[in-house]
């Protein structure tokens, strides 16, 4: 296939796993069948219908898919890999589980630990981010299609944004040190990947994770970032202080966690 028709695919694959979602979040007598995983995390019926529904595309392709939903691959198989999908069927299982609609479908395609393309796609708001790191970003909404970043989304403050569930003070101590060299700070919160997304527009200028995420969290919000000129970078903390050391994530790691880093 051509990448045109890899990221088509994906877009498609997206769509048909945010009506599985839709169908299970919309119907008032279901309770989500609510698991909880090895590391407590919460699975739903949604996350394992998005799963299936995606590999029913992915499956087509002669590439291996790495799930969170999925079997894991031993490391020694993973490296081999040179190009793979790397998805999350549905990103923010605890926003699902609250009903607020900020979840997200991620589907990327990695390439020597770099993701190249990826699909982000919000069902309860019909939102889609794509990306290609050879052709740019774009967001769908209302049936229009736009260039990211976003003309429309300048903005005077510097905004950061930050996750609606996992404020650290790590994290507390960027927007601080933000406040010091920017004249008007000012936080938006969101959950999933949509944080990753909304850098990539320019709705905000900074997401500071300093909180533990895993690959298929970031892996598609990465390369639609990646795409749209921004970058996406390890970081950590140093007295207390906030830094970035510059170097991007690597992705298909032996260990899956990814570390702290910083869009922008």
């Amino acid at each position: 296939m051509t990448r045109k028709e890899l990221l088509d695919l994906a877009v498609k694959a997206s769509l048909e796993a945010g009506k599985e979602i839709m169908h299970i979040y919309t119907d008032p007598a279901q309770d989500f069948g609510i698991e909880r995983k090895a590391d407590n995390s919460p699975l739903t019926l949604a996350d394992k219908a998005a799963h299936r529904r995606i590999m029913e595309f992915l499956g087509t392709t002669d590439l291996p898919v790495l799930s969170e939903e999925g079997a894991h691959q031993p490391y020694a198989q993973r490296a081999l890999w040179e190009s793979f999908w790397l998805v999350d069927p549905l990103d923010g299982t605890k926003e699902f589980i609250k009903k607020n609609g900020e979840f997200t479908v991620n589907i990327a395609l990695v390439e020597k630990g770099v993701p190249v393309m990826g699909v982000v796609y919000l069902p309860a708001q019909d939102v889609l981010y794509f990306g290609d790191i050879e052709t740019g970003a774009f967001r769908v909404k209302e049936g229009v299609t736009e260039n990211l970043p976003l003309a429309a989304a300048r903005h005077e403050d510097y905004v950061i944004v930050a996750s609606r569930s996992h404020l650290s003070p790590e994290t507390q101590a960027f927007i601080d040190e933000a406040e010091k060299i920017h004249n008007n700070v000012r936080t938006l919160s969101s959950g999933s990947s949509i944080k990753i997304c909304l850098v990539a527009e320019g709705t905000a200028d900074a997401y500071p994770r300093f909180a533990p995420t895993m690959e298929w969290d970031t892996a598609a919000g990465d390369a639609v970032a990646r795409a749209a000129g921004k970058s996406v970078t390890q970081a950590g903390t140093y007295d207390g202080l906030p830094f970035e050391d510059g170097k991007p994530l690597v992705y298909n790691k032996e260990d899956l966690h990814n570390p702290w880093f910083l869009v922008k």
